[in-house]
């Protein structure tokens, strides 16, 4: 019993003394000086930390903190306040520690990531596809088992870690009211001010005086020189799509198109869009012969190239601007349009077709909610979406549906269809990572003085294009056979994500593309193999094309006529080849770099922004002038009520 009271005691004692001495911190970090530098420190910590991480480099890190030059102080003073601030509303001092710190160096981790698959900086609208990232991460890191092992590891580490001094930070005693009140009189006011002055589309004297410089059209060099912090919080407005200077009725009821109305042939054609997945012509790698040509059908009818928005990824880009005939170059820096944007009926292919009679019909074999194409498709007019919910189970090749089994299912729904058919398709076999061994039946001869990593990864991806090679064969084949007019487009939706394998052939600096260069060097980067083909015309000659330009080429080749899509698209295709962010490039090769930062913008890219803005945020007061109802005849002359052969492309 004795023991039992000594026990007793002792224990009382020790909870009594840790008390003290939490009683004493709490007192000795109250001390309003003590406090303030405790949380500078502890923001500077964070900053260089997520700057260590994002940047690979401790040097970079350091030269960012230390260059007056950079806003490397202001984005630790900017921390310093939030966090005091959270501290005000969480009622115990150092909690906002625990919370900011993981945040901002998961956001660092992620975007280093990012940037080894895809060259770009994390955004705000990265958070909107956070469930597809999990959904691939398997896929990621199954060429990278080291690297899933340590992030397992770090995350149990880390989050013990965070518990425990989670649970310590609780002892502390509370803020009082008045030193809540201090602390948010101190912090919200200058952080409102700050955020005030923060609008990139303005100049502002207090934004120069701290060195912050928006880089919206360089984003890379928006996160070298302001930092994570400071260059995603510039970031977050640009989900908003502001309207263009001079936007009215008024307006849009100026902007010409060549064509006033539709028309479509009476004998109406099956049209069938593929967008392959990584589709792209490995035989491009410096120093490198594949035995066979992986690519031999292809090469024998290809119509030219699509010029990617996009480098290793970002799939539902290419497909927004294949499908709309709009262009992400006149979208916010990381926008995903089928993510943010599309919210109410937008006019596409499918919609244009569909109310022509055409049944429309888009197929993807993986989940619907993947880039949140089962809304989107409906709300561009597709009849239905067969994914992998609701399709027969495909056979697979490697570790996912095979594009021969895809194009079976094409295949069978065309010839089900009594009505003209609009089939979209986007295939998923040769999705990176490219692991060595992942096609056992091996029938590619690689030649290449690249590190054995380098040639696996080239021979499982060139094995991957010699299947979709043998299914657009196929696909052509069975449509040579029909006695409906049959078109065909086939093309990649963006280089394949080969990483260090760029670098290793010397066909790449980095992993990644580059998002500003020259004309003939972005087209190196991303151009993929374009298929246009009728089985009554045969191969259609295009050249180099954004995607945005596939739907005046192929109403064109089915001989329709659209006020928009043949209309205004084919004014703007006379002028434009490409449409890129950084560049648009004329139908001589020439390159025009920097376009939109500009004081004069062509009249005629302005208009195409006025629209697209118009048909997607804007009141659509160009919808009955350039998507107007089928009833619409198109005012145009036509021998015997018949659409004469169509302009050479």
């Amino acid at each position: 019993m004795n023991d039992l009271a000594v026990a007793s005691t002792t224990v009382v004692k020790t909870g009594n003394v840790a008390q003290s001495e939490a009683r004493s911190v709490d007192r000795w970090f109250r001390a309003p000086v003590l406090y303030i530098a405790v949380m500078v420190t502890a923001s500077a910590l964070i900053v260089f930390l997520a700057e260590c991480v994002l940047r690979g480099s401790v040097g970079q890190a350091t030269a960012f903190m230390v260059d007056i030059s950079r806003p490397g102080l202001t984005t630790v003073a900017l921390l310093s306040l939030a966090m005091i601030a959270i501290d005000a509303l969480m009622r115990r001092s150092f909690q906002a520690i625990l919370v900011v710190a993981p945040i901002i160096i998961a956001l660092a981790w992620v975007g280093r990531e990012k940037a080894f698959y895809l060259g770009d900086p994390p955004y705000p609208t990265d958070f909107l596809y956070a469930r597809q990232i999990v959904e691939l991460l398997p896929l990621m890191l199954v060429e990278r088992p080291l690297t899933a092992v340590l992030i397992v590891l770090a995350a149990l580490l880390l989050g013990g870690a965070l518990f425990l001094l989670w649970r310590w930070s609780k002892r502390l005693q509370r803020i009082t009211l008045s030193g809540r009140a201090a602390r948010l009189a101190i912090s919200i006011p200058a952080l409102a001010f700050f955020a005030a002055e923060m609008d990139y589309a303005s100049h502002s004297n207090l934004r120069d005086s701290l060195k912050i410089s928006p880089m919206m059209w360089d984003q890379k060099a928006n996160y070298r020189h302001n930092g994570l912090v400071m260059a995603f919080a510039l970031n977050v407005p640009m989900a908003y799509v502001a309207p263009p200077v001079g936007y009215a009725a008024s307006t849009m009821n100026r902007i010409d198109t060549p064509v006033s109305g539709t028309y479509v042939p009476y004998t109406q054609p099956d049209i069938i869009m593929v967008m392959s997945e990584s589709f792209w012509d490995p035989t491009r790698l410096p120093g490198v012969t594949l035995t066979p040509d992986p690519i031999a059908f292809t090469r024998s009818i290809q119509s030219g190239h699509v010029f990617s928005p996009e480098f290793g990824g970002m799939t539902a880009n290419v497909e927004f601007e294949a499908l709309t005939g709009f262009s992400n170059a006149l979208l916010p820096y990381g926008s995903i349009p089928y993510q943010q944007y599309v919210r109410r009926d937008t006019p596409s292919l499918a919609s244009f077709l569909k109310e022509e009679g055409y049944s429309t019909l888009a197929v993807h074999p993986f989940q619907s909610w993947f880039w949140n194409r089962g809304p989107v498709y409906k709300s561009f007019g597709f009849d239905r979406f067969v994914s992998e919910e609701n399709m027969p189970a495909l056979d697979k090749r490697g570790r996912l549906a095979s594009d021969a089994a895809l194009t079976e299912l094409i295949i069978e729904e065309v010839e089900a269809s009594t009505d003209p058919m609009f089939l979209f398709a986007v295939t998923l076999q040769n999705h990176g990572p490219y692991e060595a061994g992942r096609y056992p039946d091996e029938r590619i001869e690689v030649e290449s003085k690249a590190l054995p990593a380098a040639r696996a990864a080239i021979h499982t991806f060139s094995e991957g294009m010699m299947d979709s090679d043998q299914s657009l064969e196929r696909l052509i084949k069975w449509a040579e056979k029909r006695e409906r007019e049959t078109i065909v487009v086939y093309f990649g939706d963006h280089l394949p994500p080969l990483g260090p394998t760029y670098v290793a052939t010397g066909f790449l600096e980095r992993n990644v593309g580059d998002r500003i260069a020259g004309a003939e060097r972005l087209r190196e980067q991303r151009e993929t193999p374009l298929v246009m083909w009728s089985n009554r015309r045969g191969q259609i000659d295009i050249g180099t094309v954004s995607p945005s330009l596939l739907p005046f080429h192929l109403l064109r080749t089915a001989g329709m006529e659209h006020p928009y899509y043949t209309g205004f698209l084919g004014s703007l295709r006379d002028h434009y080849r490409v449409i890129d962010r950084h560049i648009v490039i004329r139908p001589s090769g020439y390159g025009v770099e920097g376009w939109t930062r500009q004081k004069r913008i062509d009249p005629l890219l302005r208009d195409y922004r006025m629209i697209q803005y118009d048909m997607m945020f804007g009141e659509q007061h160009a919808r009955d002038k350039f998507f107007p109802d089928p009833s619409t005849p198109a005012l145009i002359a036509r021998p015997g009520g018949q659409f004469s052969s169509p302009a050479p492309l």
